[in-house]
Parts: C-alpha cells; sequence; structure tokens
C-alpha cells in the first residue's frame, strides 16, 4: 500500500500562540513554564491536525521557539564559546545566539543570520572550527518523539543531516584555519548523530528523516565522498533504524549518480520544483529495494494541487516500483505556507476555492496516496473544476499589462547618464556632509499604530482619523531624526503593515489573506500577498505621504518603494506564468510610482531587493534567465527620473559573492547592505568588484543589527565605521543601521541611532 507523509508543519499555531507566548516571555510577561505550556499544546495541536487529515508518517522535532537549524546547533553543541560561558541559562542562551542580550551584566550580539535556500525563512548560522566539541547538548529530537508517542501519534523523527548542517555554517574567528572547509568536520559530527540515532531507536523510532537539501546544490557532489562514509557510518552502527534521506526546493541531476548507491531506507525527492527528474529517479532505484517518497504537493505555494495531474505521476510510480514502495508527500516542508484556509473569511468564495494552505495539503496529500491505492477519488471531479476556474481566470486578466511587458525597449532600463556625472548632479541637489547618516526605512510598528491601523480597517474610525493619526506618527518620527541630527530622513512608515503587502494591496492583480502569515524567523511572521492576475498601478501608492514628510523638514527625505523582484519573491506568485514574466509587470507599476515621487519633490528614492539573492535558482545553470530579468526589472522601475535623483536600494542576509557583479548592473546610485554580524565578508564581496565605469557608488554597510534588542555603544559602531572606510575608502561611505527598525522599541532606536550618528561625527573629525 502507498503510504502518505508531510516533510514539516508550520510551527506559529492557527492564531499566532506561539509568536504572543515568545514575546510575553521575552518582556517578562510570562516565565519559561508558561512559555514551555504553550509550546507543548502547540506541537500536540500540530500532530492531531496532521492525522486528521489522514496521513500516516507525522513529522516530529520540526518545531522550535526560533529556528530549527539554531535547534540542531544547539543539539550538538555548536555554541560559540561567549554563549556557552555567559552563565546564561540553557533556553536563554539558546536566545542570546537568536537574538542577542544586554542585561545584567551580559553584553552579547545575535549569531549571524542568513537566508535557508531559495526561501524568504531566515536561520541562524553555525559557527565552527577545528575545536569544536560536537556532542549531545540536550536531546530535543527524541524528546519530542516521545512527547508524541505517549500522546499516540505516529511520528517520524526530522533531523537536519550532518552534510547540510556543516555546509550551512561559517568559519568561527578561533578557527587555526580560516579557510577551514566545515563540511570536512563531518568524521567528527557523524558519531554524535549515531549516538542520537540509536536514542531515537531505542525511544521506539522505526523510520527517521533526514534532511539534506545540500543535494539540489551543484556543490553537493564535491562532497559525494562526504556522503558515502557518513551514510555507511550510520547504516553500519544503526542498522535497526530506517532512514529517509530527504531532497528538496529543487533536482538531483548529476548528484543522483552517487545518491542512489547510499545506504538509505527512502530517498525524498521534490516534484513540484523539479518535476522532470522523476524518471531518472525511478530509473535508478528501480532494482533496489528503496522506498520512493514523491514531493507531489508543493511545500511553498497556496494554490490547489492539480490532483489529476499528480495522480498520474503516483500511478506510474507505483507501476513501475510498486505500490509499497511509493510515498506520497509534499514537496518540502509546510513550513512557507500559511497554516489554514478555514481563517480567512473575507475572500470571495470563487477566490478562495484557488488556495490550500498546510491543513489542506495535508489532506491533498492522503487523497492522493488513497488514490493510488484505490485508484481514483470523489475529490478529483471537484479539484478539477477549481484548477479550470483558476485558469479561466488567468487568462482573461489584463492584456494592456502584458502587451507593455513585450513592448518594453532597450531605453526603458537606462539611466540618462553613467553615476560619474550623476554624481556631481546629486552632490548640488542633495548636499549632504561626508559619511552621511540615515535609516532603511521603518521605524517602530507601536502597539498604537497597529490598534489605530486595526480600528480603520474595521471601519471604527474614519479615513480622515486615521490620516490625521498617521501624520502626527510622521511628525514625531521627522522631529525624532532632526534631534538626532541624521542627514537622510525617512517617514517611518507607520501606514505600512509590511514592505510588500503595502504595495500588493495598492496593485492591481493580488488577493488578500486575514490569517495567512508566514514565519520568516524568530517570531518574525509575514502575511504575503497573492498574485493572482496580471499587475498594474491603478493609483498613486506613497505620494501623500512622501510629500507630507518632506514638508514637514528641510533635510532630504527619501521616498521607500520595496523592488519588483522582492514584491514577487515575497508575495506567492502564479504559477501559470513566469517570475520573470511577473517581475517585468511589477517593474513598470513600480516605475510610474519612481516618476512621480520626484516628480512629487522626492530627490532621493529607495527601491528595496532584498530578495534578488535569495531568488537565485539553486542550479547555476538556471541563473542567466533569472538574474536578467531581476537586474532588468529593477533598472525599468528605476530608470525614469533625472541624473539629480538619488537612486538607493538595499540588500540584507544574503550571500552576494556569486552576484556582485549583477547587484551593481542594477545601477544604484547608493547601496546599503547588512554587515554588522557577518565579519565585515559581504562588505569584501563588494570592495574592489565595482566595474571600471566610475567605480563610486556610494555604499552603506550597517553597522548595527537591527534584529536585536541589544544596544552597540558609540565606540563599536565607530569601530566598525572605521574598518569599512579603510576597507571602501572615505569618499564612497554612507552610515546606516542593517535594515528597518520595524521590529524594535523607540528607546531602543534613540539610543542606537545617536550613537551610530556620533560614531559618523567622530569619523568626521578623525577619518576626513
Amino acid at each position: 500500500m502507498t503510504s502518505s507523509s508531510v516533510l514539516g508543519f508550520p510551527r506559529i499555531g492557527p492564531q499566532r500562540e506561539v509568536k504572543k507566548a515568545l514575546e510575553a516571555y521575552w518582556s517578562d510577561k510570562i516565565n519559561v513554564d508558561e512559555l514551555l505550556k504553550v509550546s507543548k499544546e502547540q506541537r500536540l495541536h500540530t500532530y492531531e491536525i496532521i492525522k486528521s487529515q489522514g496521513i500516516d508518517y507525522i513529522p516530529t522535532g520540526t518545531f522550535t521557539l526560533y529556528d530549527h537549524v539554531l535547534d540542531f546547533s544547539n543539539t550538538f553543541n555548536i555554541i560559540p564559546e561567549a554563549y556557552a560561558k555567559s552563565g546564561l541559562n540553557p533556553l536563554d542562551t539558546f536566545f542570546a545566539m537568536a537574538r542577542g542580550h544586554q542585561k545584567n551584566g551580559v553584553d552579547l550580539p545575535a549569531t549571524e543570520m542568513k537566508k535557508w535556500f531559495d526561501s524568504n525563512y531566515h536561520y541562524l548560522v553555525p559557527e565552527l572550527h577545528e575545536a569544536v566539541d560536537f556532542k549531545l547538548n540536550d536531546t530535543k529530537p527524541v524528546d519530542d518523539f516521545v512527547e508524541a508517542k505517549e500522546a499516540g501519534y505516529k511520528g517520524r523523527p526530522v533531523l537536519v543531516g550532518p552534510i547540510t548542517l556543516l555546509w550551512l555554517g561559517k568559519v568561527a574567528k578561533e578557527a587555526k584555519n580560516p579557510n577551514l572547509d566545515p563540511v570536512s568536520l563531518v568524521s567528527k559530527l557523524a558519531p554524535v548523530y549515531v549516538e542520537l540515532l540509536k536514542k531515537l531507536h531505542a525511544a521506539g523510532a522505526e523510520w527517521v528523516q533526514i534532511d539534506e537539501p545540500i543535494l539540489c546544490l551543484d556543490v553537493a557532489e564535491k562532497y559525494a565522498s562526504e556522503f558515502k562514509s557518513t551514510y555507511e557510518q550510520f547504516a553500519k552502527e544503526v542498522p535497526q533504524i530506517k532512514t529517509l534521506l530527504t531532497t528538496y526546493f529543487g533536482r538531483l541531476d548529476s548528484n543522483l549518480n552517487f545518491v542512489k548507491d547510499l545506504p538509505v531506507s527512502g530517498l525524498h525527492v521534490d516534484l513540484d520544483r523539479a518535476p522532470q527528474q522523476v524518471d531518472d529517479v525511478v530509473a535508478a532505484l528501480k532494482s533496489s529495494d528503496k522506498v520512493i517518497s514523491l514531493g507531489l504537493v508543493s511545500g511553498r505555494n497556496i494554490w490547489k494541487t492539480d490532483l489529476t495531474a499528480r495522480l498520474e505521476v503516483a500511478k506510474k510510480v507505483a507501476a513501475a516500483v510498486g505500490a509499497e514502495r511509493v510515498q506520497v508527500a509534499t514537496s518540502s516542508s509546510l513550513l512557507h505556507t500559511p497554516y489554514t484556509i478555514k481563517n480567512e473569511n473575507k475572500l470571495s468564495p470563487e477566490v478562495l476555492d484557488w488556495f490550500s494552505f498546510a491543513t489542506e495539503k495535508c489532506a491533498e496529500v492522503a487523497t492522493l496516496a488513497n488514490a493510488v491505492n484505490s485508484g481514483s477519488s470523489p475529490a478529483l471531479e471537484a479539484n478539477a473544476k477549481s484548477i479550470k476556474a483558476r485558469r479561466d481566470y488567468e487568462k482573461n486578466s489584463n492584456p494592456a499589462v502584458r502587451n507593455r511587458v513585450s513592448g518594453r525597449k532597450p531605453e526603458d532600463s537606462k539611466r540618462k547618464s553613467p553615476f560619474s556625472v550623476r554624481k556631481q548632479a546629486q552632490e548640488e541637489r542633495l548636499k549632504l556632509p561626508l559619511f552621511p547618516t540615515t535609516t532603511i526605512g521603518s521605524f517602530p510598528q507601536t502597539k498604537e499604530i497597529r490598534t489605530q491601523r486595526a480600528r480603520f480597517n474595521k471601519k471604527e474610525i474614519s479615513q480622515e482619523e486615521y490620516e490625521k493619526f498617521i501624520e502626527k506618527e510622521i511628525q514625531h518620527v521627522v522631529k525624532l531624526q532632526e534631534d538626532l541630527d541624521l542627514d537622510v530622513l525617512v517617514h517611518g512608515e507607520p501606514e505600512r503593515n509590511d514592505m510588500v503587502q503595502y504595495f500588493g494591496e495598492q496593485l492591481e492583480g493580488f488577493a488578500f489573506t486575514q490569517n495567512a502569515w508566514v514565519q520568516s524567523f524568530g517570531s518574525r511572521y509575514v502575511r504575503p500577498p497573492i498574485i493572482v492576475g496580471d499587475v498594474s498601478r491603478p493609483h498613486p501608492m506613497t505620494i501623500r505621504w512622501s510629500k507630507f514628510a518632506q514638508a514637514q523638514t528641510k533635510r532630504v527625505m527619501k521616498g521607500m518603494l520595496t523592488g519588483p523582484c522582492t514584491i514577487m519573491a515575497w508575495s506567492f506568485p502564479r504559477a501559470d506564468i513566469s517570475r520573470e514574466e511577473q517581475m517585468y509587470q511589477l517593474a513598470f507599476a513600480l516605475r510610474d510610482e519612481v516618476v512621480d515621487l520626484e516628480n512629487a519633490g522626492i530627490v532621493a528614492i529607495q527601491v528595496d531587493e532584498p530578495a534578488i539573492r535569495e531568488g537565485l535558482p539553486l542550479r547555476h545553470a538556471d541563473w542567466d534567465t533569472y538574474l536578467t530579468a531581476a537586474v532588468e526589472s529593477y533598472r525599468i522601475a528605476t530608470s525614469g527620473v533625472t541624473d539629480a535623483c538619488s537612486i538607493q536600494s538595499h540588500y540584507c542576509y544574503s550571500d552576494f559573492n556569486d552576484i556582485i557583479e549583477h547587484v551593481w548592473a542594477c545601477d544604484s546610485d547608493v547601496i546599503s547592505v547588512e554587515n554588522s554580524k557577518s565579519d565585515a565578508k559581504l562588505l569584501k564581496v563588494f570592495v574592489g568588484s565595482k566595474p571600471s565605469d566610475a567605480g563610486c557608488n556610494f555604499i552603506g554597510p550597517g553597522i548595527f543589527d537591527i534584529h536585536s534588542p541589544r544596544v552597540p555603544t558609540a565606540e563599536e559602531q565607530y569601530q566598525k565605521l572605521s574598518k569599512i572606510v579603510e576597507a571602501i575608502g572615505k569618499d564612497k561611505v554612507w552610515v546606516n543601521p542593517d535594515c528597518g527598525l520595524k521590529t524594535r522599541q523607540e528607546s531602543e532606536v534613540k539610543s542606537q541611532l545617536a550613537n551610530l550618528v556620533n560614531a559618523a561625527k567622530r569619523a568626521r573629525k578623525e577619518l576626513a
């Protein structure tokens, strides 16, 4: 019989219970016992949801209070010395690594954060060196499995695989060899995995899911021997436990050549992102006895699965290898999808019928598995009708938008002059000092702001009352920045719920949810808009508030927009047309807004593209199409202004080494980048990589971490700035935080920015 499984589930709770509990704990409103009580309730609720949908194998160990990679760093004792010796209890040590700690005499910054493959989920980077004492620091994977078992659930523990865990890490400062390959440490780490597998078997686990998404990258081939020796050790020392080697987010390609021979009990492949690999996988495994887990239901989008089409794939594989060797599954963890469509009651029935969130995707998996076993399912007919209705809607969206994209011209994506000419025009217009200070855009979204927005959305206050409130918030933020003596100001974005959702709500072609929250990191959740049709701008989106903000000050006020690639990446995109086509549609909509901003008197416009690296295809062979469109769409959005208008952009929490020439090709006048937690290695990528044309675009490497409540001193920020000036040169540096300040408290922001301004003023005296 064909079985069913899901690889993971959202950790949020149906009404964001975990987020609320975490933030209450961090603010000392609840104690640790209350936090752990909420955690257990939500774990058990998740197991029940999955089981109730008819799933055979329920994932355990995927729940985390911050990040699953940090969980495994903690489990295997990959804890930097400063945190291990801080004197904090284990849970607060965990949170210190995640978000920093600055009280009771303990001052620790947060560890580095990066994007999880090509998703908008952030993980905490393991810090590795030759002397790491790998050992079982906790037994969380075992404890979670036992908890589920005692509650009556058939759990399958989930582990981040050893090769992937090490590859995700970075070389720690204390490493003797700065060029250490973290994966080379696998021979030291593997025995600890063996110890964990033995404990899981002793606890009653029959199967263990071991996630190795690195296998969908080109680099994995380099580690074929490490995979072989590691998994042979697992099979030899814990032969009683069955291992499901799990890949996702892409295709195995040539890595299948060595993966097929690994001594594992089953292999999971992503047939949503890479359906073309199914024949090669079946051919490679047909003569073995391995289970083939088919990732047929997407773990990354919110569209209903075309069950008829996916059933044909499942039946084909079952016929080739036998139904008992087939498992129907989600393509990846459902972490990247919202909890359930049952939380939505404002979408029209027609639109809601197109969607399937995490809970509903579990039901789709079970339906497919049952249909393989029985030959059909009554759910198929209704599903086919829904799929057809969505396709008919998409085909008849907006021809004018598609015509504008197809008719784009080379001059649409070129600034009027090169940067060397623009620089002079902007210096005359902006009149900024050396080391200009600014922020990335958002200021704290206070409880009062959220309350007033909710009241407005519920029609408890009028539009006039709401706008008067927003005006007062903007006036407050402008005065705050003037008092701090920042050079280039922002309006603080009090009217914006999210940097993507806000724009999606004003563009044609989007649908919006009430409670479709998705985890970005820790307690930070976003509610991605859904692109359901061709995208256009029916009216200006930001002009009203940017003009008002500029009228409050004589200093330069930046207009703030989110770029086309990022809006596409941080939305749930359409599945019927390419990502590239959607980026171009967004680009032209944003171009109209950028031109209107300059015409309204805004002389600096920031168009952020933090997702450009995140959206990069995992396979190098697929890069060119994506990067060409990402760069061209950004330039279309920003090239309609005069030379004197400063176009700025922001990039954060990703590795840009491989695409730095494409970042330069976007041709921004000022680039701000996350830098405070990456030991300046990101900065090194930008230094010396600029093309010969001008070679002087301004760079603003972040000098403090906005994801942490910690307040770095003026001296600490000055030292960071000094290193930046030494690397880049004094004439090219802007001074700013790592990212927007939305998630911080105002008291923290005042201190952080006051120290930033003091560091910049000192630099003008001592480094000029």
